[in-house]
């Protein structure tokens, strides 16, 4: 039981990072566009967050600095304040984004206006980030985020063809624009890397006060942890390919996601469906809210953390509760949440390279790392995906101009 509270972390950063509400949506339009098509996509995604996951967290525990600290150290102070400043934007508009999410899926349950809906999901985040300690927020939202998991009951209850399933982790295109299929793959492969992840995954090693002991723990919490989030992707993939792509449906809303459930299983799938999603984008709220205040307290020096008193942490507090009411500001003007957070993940992929350069730099330093310095294994993972990063930094926005966001 231990070990199985052990990677809530992993689970809740993996689950806000791959299936908030734009990934939802995203995912779910990937499978209604291309069928089968894209799965290699998540697959890439998911062994480079692994990758970098394991790293951030081992830094972390051996040298106990977060991320952004390391990005100052190795990049310097000019580098480290751009990448701090790109970082803390593209996790407040990610963090907008989810709140709005969260009001629309209480709007799916209750009968109840959005507006009113959005004021109550920031109330009650408020509340659980002030309340709740770290380790159970790990263990609520994560946990009750694996609800998502129905997508993969519902994905092999639908009977897929195998071969075409297999067929898919190989990438190809058939009778699509190529350029759309590029766009939706770059945004795949982006989501899985958001920069907040690693940031609040370091983060959260530290709050758990994570020695060289808990490296074990560590690579539970990457592998097991980013990888559901990667099957969860998979599954919202492989019901979108069955239920929505032979129709030409391509799933824009929430709802439609959702509904994706309810065709093989009833309204159980879709009940099941709908808290798995509340939980999930209330996970990735918060790890966006937690990831702003980190990273800002950590480039300034201040004390920061959740396991510190309020009082002597007050500007890390003061931090992310102004970035819950301008994410409620935000919102609040009517802008459309999935939007918001689809071009988050885009514009994410130019921040990428500036923080996971340095967290593979000093991974493989035996002057900070000592006996625990990266393997060649790691080192060749960690510059394969940087090679990658470089590609998709560079593709990313072009192919967004290009596609009209994916739509044409």
């Amino acid at each position: 039981m231990s070990r199985f509270f052990a990677i809530a972390l992993g689970v809740l950063a993996a689950i806000g990072g791959f299936v908030d509400i734009g990934d939802l949506v995203f995912a779910s339009q990937a499978g209604g566009q291309f069928g089968f098509e894209l799965m290699w996509a998540v697959v890439v995604g998911v062994v480079g967050i692994v990758t970098f996951a394991e790293m951030s967290g081992r830094v972390a525990a051996v040298t106990k600095r977060p991320v952004l600290d390391v990005v100052r150290q190795r990049l310097g102070f000019g580098v480290g304040l751009v990448t701090m400043i790109g970082s803390v934007l593209l996790s407040f508009l990610t963090l907008a984004a989810e709140t709005g999410g969260i009001a629309l899926v209480l709007e799916l349950l209750f009968d109840a206006p959005y507006s009113t809906l959005v004021l109550i999901s920031v109330i009650g985040l408020i509340l659980v980030a002030w309340w709740m300690p770290f380790e159970w927020i790990e263990r609520v939202f994560g946990y009750v985020g694996l609800c998502l998991l129905v997508f993969v009951v519902a994905a092999i209850d639908l009977s897929p063809d195998w071969g075409e399933v297999g067929a898919g982790f190989v990438p190809h295109v058939a009778d699509h624009s190529p350029t759309i299929y590029a766009y939706f793959a770059v945004g795949l492969i982006a989501a899985a890397l958001m920069p907040y992840e690693v940031y609040f995954y370091s983060s959260g090693g530290i709050e758990e006060q994570w020695t060289p002991k808990d490296l074990g723990i560590n690579r539970l919490n990457a592998l097991l942890g980013f990888g559901l989030g990667g099957v969860m992707s998979l599954g919202l993939i492989m019901v979108a390919a069955q239920v929505w792509y032979p129709i030409g449906v391509e799933p824009e809303f929430i709802g439609t996601v959702a509904l994706g459930a309810n065709v093989q299983l009833g309204e159980v799938g879709l009940l099941l469906a709908l808290v798995g999603i509340l939980f999930a984008v209330a996970g990735a709220a918060i790890d966006t809210c937690f990831s702003s205040a980190y990273n800002v307290a950590q480039f300034f020096g201040w004390e920061w953390g959740k396991y510190r008193p309020k009082r002597d942490a007050s500007r890390f507090t003061i931090t992310w509760l102004l970035a819950l009411l301008l994410g409620y500001v935000v919102v609040s003007t009517g802008v459309d949440p999935i939007m918001l957070t689809e071009y988050a993940v885009i514009f994410s992929v130019v921040a990428l390279p500036f923080t996971y350069l340095p967290v593979l730099l000093v991974a493989r330093d035996p002057a900070f790392m000592g006996e625990h310095v990266n393997g060649r294994v790691s080192s060749a993972f960690g510059w394969l995906y940087l090679a990658i990063i470089l590609v998709i930094a560079i593709a990313a926005v072009p192919l967004m101009i290009i596609t009209n966001a994916g739509g044409g």
